[in-house]
């Protein structure tokens, strides 16, 4: 909602009252204000002007030289391209020296050999909206109405030293999708009156009822219809003052007719509809549902096909508007109406919303009809526009409205305790503080047995409920007013993390010092991903009413949604991308069981691990930068040694690049490389992830921390290159290795691997590195001798590996 600052203050007094500081006091008492655009910032200079004298430039067919009057002691010429300027307009002028939006200057300057002393303008060209601007200034200059004085300020007429206040509404606020709603509000926030509009006019000794008649078929649809019927009425442009109004509230004017339905639709906040009485077709208006399949031309010249759901307004036989939505074409006012029936209606909103979007037509009438109107404002806005239209388009306003009415209004009653509002709000908040509060929002209040009853006027359909009255006086008297207190525990011990909370801080930290950075995906996944990467089977929990397929089933996999978001890095141009995930899986053991929700960890790296370009170094992501950065939550957690990495063939990744990771002989989760047809069809290049079983990892106990001096005595280091079948890998190899050498073998590498000409055929050769250490005593050849050939022995007898000389 767009709220003109000078509008506003015609209905309430904001004295003192900046727009800045009132968008503050609005945003504090619950209704943000997402913006203040002030209409004339950086405009200067610009006056109304008189053109004296047209006539075409001597040099230029497409110029006109101009004699303006300034309202200064002589006119000076301007030269001015607008295909619509003409003598004895008034206009606005841009004089020399002037500043136009965008810091656009105004000189002095001689165009095709005539010198031009300022600059006619454009509504464009002084700041407003293209689409705004009425149809007949669109392609010229704006012309002033005939009355306005040469030499004033045109800033000022045309309402750019005015400031419009955007409000966030929240859907149960629609109370404020109308002026005299937001004057209620902010009159309430600062304790002053509202001044409600007059609705004078002279009734025609004819009357309404001899032209018109209602009748409504489904009054549950439509429990209102008002018509007034003027006659005599003059089509032309509105008021300045009345268009001005309009286009800070981002409505385009178009006739005195159109533009009176529309302001009046601001100001009250109800929709109105005006038809060309001749063009309607008949003296009786038939509100009913539509016909399956009947069709309507509506005012944006679209053909539409109706449905029985849809509610229409007929002349007995054919639509002439879609209730509550828009009317139709072959009705609409033009140049040649003479005759305006006016209708003002209360449309259920649930029937408004249904056609709306059926048809695609979304329009500031729907809006409104769908999010509640005030029953109490139907009459009230027709008669303020029956006397706008008398008053500025020479209307004679026919006696009498003619209408169907099965409208009940009761009055809303909600009971309220002082102390229920105190026990929610932790406050202390006397009686008479919280009765002003109701005085000031225009509720009326009794009391019964030390309960409060608040009569709450219709205008204010959201409250409905204690609590919503509760709402009521917290943000009235202030969010900033109610006391910060800290909770009341019985001792210090029992403050802290638990050692699973320490434990994921432990993890975050470390990836996010890895170089990884972390990314929130969807809980939410499709049928075709659900099943990709999971640790561990399990039956699919969908829902039962999804957005959307892509999002129906709760996932069982991270890495699925975190490759997609790498995809997406990569397709705007971030070719390289780590990231990680903590978040929860959802698996089910059984067929619609309820799913058991598990924290994950997983990772991703692509493109370029590590980059010193001045240097010409680059190192590209590959299986052991994933796998070291494992190794190093692993080591982060004290549970390293207790870690195992065995090859493995799973779906969906490289099937020579991936390892199962087990801890303490059971299996937490894996790392790889996706595989390339993975990485094809997302569009990536070479990725590795990994993902881990949080709560296997994190829910078991660890020892604690070991320190050992360091060694006084030195090590022996011994290598063997030992051949053995391509099917055997290194870390059986090294797993035997650790068992048999004992306490004395304190550190195994594997430092190469060698398939080719100099190894037979089905072999492979893997080099070791082996470091014997004694912290107590130094080695001696014998002792370290015996050991590695206890070593050689048992490799031989395990897996028939055999020195390679």
């Amino acid at each position: 909602m767009l709220v003109s600052y000078r509008w506003l203050g015609d209905y309430v007094n904001l004295e003192g009252m900046t727009p800045d500081l009132l968008a503050e006091k609005i945003t504090r008492s619950g209704i943000e204000v997402e913006a203040v655009e002030w209409k004339g910032d950086g405009i200067k200079g610009l006056v109304v002007g008189h053109v004296l004298e047209c006539e075409q430039h001597p040099n230029a067919d497409k110029l006109n030289k101009c004699l303006v009057d300034l309202g200064e002691e002589e006119p000076v010429q301007i030269i001015c391209g607008a295909p619509n300027v003409a003598k004895g307009q008034k206009v606005a002028v841009a004089t020399v020296g002037a500043v136009l939006p965008g810091n656009f200057k105004i000189k002095k300057a001689k165009l095709r050999g005539e010198v031009s002393n300022g600059m006619i303008c454009s509504l464009q060209e002084i700041g407003f909206e293209g689409k705004l601007v009425p149809k007949n200034y669109a392609e010229g200059i704006f012309v002033f109405p005939g009355d306005a004085e040469t030499g004033t300020d045109a800033i000022e007429a045309l309402m750019l030293d005015d400031a419009v206040l955007e409000l966030g509404l929240t859907p149960n606020r629609s109370d404020c999708l109308s002026m005299l709603g937001v004057a209620y509000e902010v009159a309430a926030i600062l304790d002053r009156e509202v001044n409600l509009p007059e609705a004078l006019y002279e009734n025609s000794s004819e009357k309404a009822s001899d032209y018109i008649s209602v009748k409504v078929e489904d009054p549950s649809a439509n429990p209102l219809y008002t018509a007034k019927v003027i006659k005599n009425v003059k089509i032309g442009p509105s008021p300045l003052w009345m268009q001005t109004k309009l286009m800070n509230a981002g409505i385009r004017p178009h006739n005195n007719v159109v533009d009176v339905t529309n302001f009046c639709m601001l100001e009250y906040g109800q929709p109105l509809h005006a038809f060309d009485y001749d063009a309607f077709g008949s003296s009786e208006i038939v509100v009913r549902k539509a016909f399956q399949d009947e069709a309507i031309q509506t005012l944006d010249d679209q053909e539409r096909t109706l449905s029985e759901r849809h509610l229409v307004i007929t002349n007995g036989s054919v639509p002439a508007a879609v209730a509550g939505v828009m009317g139709g074409a072959d009705s609409e006012v033009t140049d040649q109406t003479t005759t305006v029936l006016l209708e003002s209606a209360y449309f259920d909103g649930q029937t408004v919303r249904q056609a709306s979007k059926d048809l695609g037509l979304r329009s500031e009438s729907s809006m409104r009809f769908e999010k509640g109107l005030d029953p109490s404002r139907v009459r009230l806005a027709s008669d303020r526009a029956a006397a706008l239209l008398a008053a500025y388009a020479g209307g004679e306003v026919l006696s009498g409205t003619v209408e169907q009415d099965s409208l009940t209004i009761e009055a809303n009653n909600v009971h309220v305790s002082v102390e229920k509002v105190n026990n929610v709000l932790g406050m202390s908040i006397s009686k008479e503080e919280i009765v002003d509060i109701f005085r000031r929002l225009g509720f009326s209040t009794g009391e019964a047995d030390n309960v409060l009853i608040v009569t709450v006027p219709s205008r204010r359909g959201d409250i409905t409920i204690e609590e919503d009255l509760i709402e009521e006086v917290a943000r009235l008297y202030g969010y900033d007013n109610i006391p910060s207190t800290l909770p009341v525990i019985s001792s210090l011990s029992t403050t802290g993390l638990t050692p699973y909370q320490a434990n994921r801080r432990k993890v975050r930290r470390f990836l996010e010092g890895a170089g990884l950075s972390q990314a929130i995906t969807y809980s939410l996944t499709n049928e075709r991903k659900v099943e990709a990467f999971a640790l561990q089977k399990s039956y699919q929990t969908k829902l039962s009413m999804p957005m959307s397929e892509e999002r129906s089933i709760l996932r069982h996999s991270l890495l699925p949604h975190l490759a997609d978001t790498a995809a997406y890095n990569l397709a705007r141009q971030a070719d390289s991308v780590a990231l990680y995930e903590v978040g929860s899986v959802y698996l089910s053991e059984e067929e619609g069981a309820k799913p058991v929700e598990k924290e994950h960890v997983a990772g991703l790296v692509t493109g370029l691990w590590h980059k010193q370009l001045w240097q010409g170094e680059k190192k590209a992501a590959d299986f052991y930068v994933i796998k070291g950065i494992t190794e190093g939550l692993f080591s982060k957690l004290d549970v390293l040694d207790e870690i195992e990495y065995v090859q493995a063939n799973k779906k969906d990744l490289h099937p020579g690049r991936t390892a199962e990771i087990y801890f303490r002989k059971k299996s937490i989760g894996f790392v790889g490389q996706l595989h390339p047809s993975y990485e094809k069809e997302l569009d990536l290049n070479e990725t590795y992830v990994f993902e881990l079983d949080l709560n296997a990892l994190l829910t078991v106990e660890t020892g604690g921390l070991l320190y050992t001096t360091i060694p006084r005595y030195p090590s022996v280091t011994r290598d063997i290159a030992l051949v053995v079948d391509q099917t055997i890998s290194s870390g059986q190899l090294e797993k035997v290795i650790s068992e048999t050498g004992g306490t004395l073998l304190k550190e195994v590498k594997v430092f190469d691997v060698y398939e080719g000409e100099h190894v037979e055929a089905g072999k492979k050769s893997i080099a070791f590195s082996l470091t014997y250490l004694n912290p107590e005593q130094t080695l001696t050849e014998e002792e370290v001798t015996n050991i590695h050939q206890n070593v050689l022995n048992t490799l031989e007898e395990t897996y028939q590996a055999k020195l390679r000389h």
